[in-house]
């Protein structure tokens, strides 16, 4: 490492803030940003659970929806035991809650990692985190878009006869609601993950895009078993914004690696 803090050749990068500490205070640093995380959860939660209300409201209007149209009281989120309500309750707040804490617990984390990390490492796990929250954002909203669609067209295999009733169980159906919400959120992420997969030298930008047969084949594979086979318009529709996504991914790909080409020296020709 020369005077000015520039590397020399060969030598590895350092990092951005070279701070020694003891295994001792690695450990007290890590408390404390965990307590800081968790108390920023605690008071998350809080305020979510205060909105649980208008939160489990907004799920069971499917419902509502199919009870309306089905013309009877057969059709409702059943509550089965004591405790369901306060039950429902906090696992929204604890989900929800995880959420407006995160700008709390992410900062913590990351504020934990920095000083270990050089400075190209930071700038890749800042470009990340800045692509990956928004795009899980989408999914989660397309996620909800989805998800009154296949509570509606499931409910229609019901059959509908007199001594037939539909009650869901709030349990099943919230992990439902959560898991579909999740794996649709993580998935707009993945085009994210194979841009960092690129960075980092393990795949190029053509062999993503070669590859676009069978990603596409992956996509519509996935978005078939996310969405009810009888929900084609929404199976349609998360396969087309995974495939956009994936094309998106695959030409960034590919403009950095004709940036890193024109970056790379040119060896002489002996």
């Amino acid at each position: 490492m020369t005077q000015t803090g520039v590397p020399q050749i060969g030598q590895p990068a350092q990092p951005a803030h070279d701070k020694r500490m003891s295994l001792a205070q690695h450990f007290r640093e890590l408390r404390r940003r965990l307590v800081i995380g968790a108390i920023g959860l605690v008071v998350g939660m809080a305020i979510a659970f205060i909105i649980s209300g208008p939160v489990i409201d907004l799920l069971s209007m499917p419902i509502a929806k199919i009870a309306a149209s089905n013309g009877d009281s057969y059709t409702a989120l059943n509550f089965n035991t004591v405790t369901s309500g306060f039950d429902l309750r906090m696992r929204i707040a604890f989900a929800i809650g995880l959420l407006l804490s995160a700008p709390v617990w992410l900062w913590q984390l990351w504020a934990f990692i920095m000083p270990g990390l050089t400075r190209k490492e930071i700038r890749y796990t800042v470009g990340f985190t800045t692509a990956a929250v928004p795009l899980f954002a989408a999914g989660l909203y397309v996620g909800w878009l989805i998800m009154p669609h296949m509570v509606e067209i499931m409910a229609l295999f019901v059959p509908n006869s007199k001594g037939i009733a539909q009650f869901y169980d709030y349990s099943t159906y919230y992990d439902f609601v959560f898991k579909l919400l999740l794996v649709v959120g993580v998935s707009f992420v993945t085009p994210v993950f194979l841009v960092a997969l690129n960075l980092a030298g393990i795949m190029s930008g053509r062999t993503i895009l070669r590859g676009w047969r069978i990603a596409i084949l992956i996509i519509i594979v996935f978005a078939a078993v996310a969405t009810p086979a009888a929900d084609v318009t929404s199976m349609l529709l998360l396969a087309g914004i995974l495939c956009v996504l994936y094309f998106v991914a695959a030409l960034l790909s590919v403009l950095f690696d004709k940036r890193k080409a024109r970056r790379a020296p040119v060896e002489p020709v002996v």
